[in-house]
C-alpha cells in the first residue's frame, strides 16, 4: 500500500529533523567532546569552522529556519569535506569513510531545493509552502 501523497511534507519534516540531530552531533563531538571525537590534540582551524557550521547550521535545519539557504551552504560544506578528506583515501565511499559526508551533501541539497516541510519555522513564517509535494 503506497504512502498517501498528503504525507509528503510531513515526512520531509521528519527527515529534516532526524538529519539535523545527527549533524548537530558531529559538531558537538568536535566542540564539546560529546560524544567523544577521536582527535589527538587541539582541532585544526578548518575543523573548528566545520564544527560551528554543524552546530549552528544543524540547529537552523532542525528548527526549519532559513532552511533553503542554510541547507545549500551545508551541502557545499559536506561536498568540500568529501573531496578534501575522503576522496583522496580511495574512490569508493564505503572504503574511504565518506559515506556520511556524501549522504549529508545530497540530503542538504534536496532540502535546498524542496524546502523544510510543514513542521518548520519557515512554514510558520510563511516563507515555505507547507502543503506542496
Amino acid at each position: 500500500m503506497p504512502i498517501p501523497s498528503t504525507w509528503t511534507t510531513h515526512l520531509r519534516s521528519l527527515l529534516r529533523i532526524i538529519v539535523a540531530l545527527g549533524f548537530i552531533e558531529h559538531g558537538t563531538s568536535k566542540l564539546l567532546g560529546f560524544p567523544a571525537f577521536p582527535m589527538p590534540g587541539p582541532l585544526p582551524t578548518l575543523l573548528i569552522v566545520a564544527a560551528w557550521l554543524e552546530v549552528v547550521g544543524g540547529t537552523l535545519i532542525l528548527l526549519g529556519l532559513f532552511t533553503r539557504p542554510v541547507a545549500f551552504i551545508l551541502s557545499g560544506q559536506m561536498a568540500v569535506a568529501y573531496f578534501m578528506f575522503h576522496a583522496p583515501q580511495g574512490f569508493f565511499p564505503a572504503n574511504n569513510g565518506g559515506e556520511a559526508a556524501m549522504l549529508y551533501a545530497f540530503i542538504f541539497l534536496y532540502f535546498a531545493a524542496a524546502g523544510p516541510g510543514a513542521w518548520s519555522l519557515d512554514a510558520l513564517r510563511g516563507k515555505a509552502p507547507a502543503t506542496t509535494d
